[in-house]
């Protein structure tokens, strides 16, 4: 049976809302993560990431709301926002997915430069690492102040850089990833509300109907 019903199309739209509050929650919460690494943070990707998570869950509530009540206010600018999120989300998914490898790295050595000591013991004691990459002259100066656990267990440790690397890369290629999927239900999200916006409610009064 082909789903053309007014409580056929009002159900859809809310489940749908409740993905998309669902999907908010994983980007906001694998950006944070993501930030949590320190380093991360200097990506503005990941800001942006946050920011587009935030707004798709609370789009996602008054979409809820007005697919329960059949509001046509809400429903429209529901339309018109949802539209707008789409496009924002597109483009910082693709941007996620786009940054390589070499990018980061500049990124993350920029950031290493403009940390103070202080930081950078903090960053490696926790990580279990020494030093950002041994290709910079600055490596020699860290590992010779580097209090981490590995110094003791082990004739040399692991840079940072590779594990900074490697958490910033799988939370990029996460949030693009998820991003980039769900960016196109969007699309879906706004044909269902338009038809059910313009479906007649069966329960309301013929002559009230606008």
């Amino acid at each position: 049976m082909v789903c053309g019903g007014f409580a056929c199309s009002k159900n859809a739209l809310c489940a749908l809302n409740v993905v998309y509050m669902l999907v908010g929650l994983l980007l906001i919460g694998v950006a944070a993560w993501g930030k949590g690494l320190g380093l991360v943070s200097s990506i503005h990707i990941i800001g942006g990431v946050i920011a587009v998570g935030v707004f798709l869950l609370l789009i996602a509530v008054v979409g809820l709301i007005g697919a329960v009540y059949h509001h046509q206010v809400l429903l429209f600018f529901y339309m018109i926002i949802l539209g707008l999120v789409f496009i924002f989300q597109f483009g910082i998914s693709c941007s996620c997915l786009a940054i390589n490898r070499n990018t980061q790295k500049d990124v993350i050595s920029t950031y290493w430069l403009v940390m103070n000591n202080k930081s950078r013991n903090e960053l490696e004691t926790s990580l279990d690492c020494c030093g950002l990459f041994n290709s910079t002259t600055l490596y020699f100066q860290d590992y010779a102040f580097c209090t981490a656990l590995c110094k003791t267990h082990s004739p040399k440790c692991q840079v940072c850089g590779d594990k900074f690397l490697k958490h910033s890369d799988e939370a990029l290629k996460i949030l693009g990833g998820v991003g980039l999927f769900f960016s196109f239900t969007e699309i879906l999200g706004v044909w269902l509300a338009m038809r059910f916006r313009n479906q007649k409610d069966p329960r309301a009064n013929p002559s009230a109907f606008l």
